[in-house]
């Protein structure tokens, strides 16, 4: 079982910082800063 785990642990790791996915969590990370709506303004 642990065995598993840790598999699946560095499946994810290597997936996450793939550079293919670089842009995809750009974009993912800027959704905040991008937000257009005047109510949340201060």
């Amino acid at each position: 079982m642990t065995a598993i785990l840790l598999v699946l642990f560095i499946g994810g790791w290597i997936w996450v910082w793939s550079p293919r996915r670089k842009a995809e969590f750009d974009d993912a990370a800027a959704l905040p800063l991008n937000e257009e709506d005047e109510e949340y303004k201060a």
